[in-house]
């Protein structure tokens, strides 16, 4: 179990950072060289994306408890992720209340869309290495 859950956390806490690498590439280019932090933002921001990685690391481990069913792991382990990760989204300054509306849910919504396209890929990948196992077991038969 524990091995489970440092394992699913080291991967989601690069996939954040992996990301977080990305999106600054992004803002980098898109401000010609000049994009720059101040003031422990790239800290506040790495961190963040760590707490994002725990977020969404440890919970997975409920996948593990076969006496839930499915939608209910599903709606534990994003309900957690996407708390922390709207959490540390507005703590160190990715998104704030003093936003528009429109503004505020859009990036609510691209987080929570973001978290269900790559929880969406991990749910493809697993069930690809079932199939795989099933037809190997039956191969054996």
């Amino acid at each position: 179990m524990f091995k489970q859950i440092v394992k699913s956390t080291v991967i989601s806490i690069g996939i954040a950072l992996a990301i977080f690498c990305a999106v600054g590439i992004v803002f980098d280019i898109k401000g010609q060289g000049a994009f720059s932090m101040d003031g422990y933002s790239f800290t506040k921001m790495v961190l963040g994306c760590v707490a994002i990685g725990l977020g969404f690391g440890v919970p997975s481990v409920i996948y593990d408890n076969e006496r839930i069913p499915r939608p209910v792991q599903v709606l534990i382990h994003m309900g957690i992720g996407c708390i922390v990760y709207t959490t540390a989204s507005y703590l160190v300054g990715w998104m704030s209340f003093a936003d528009t509306p429109v503004k505020f849910c859009l990036l609510l919504l691209g987080q929570i869309a973001a978290a269900f396209i790559i929880w969406f890929l991990f749910m493809a990948y697993y069930r690809g290495e079932a199939r795989k196992m099933n037809e190997k077991l039956q191969a054996m038969k």
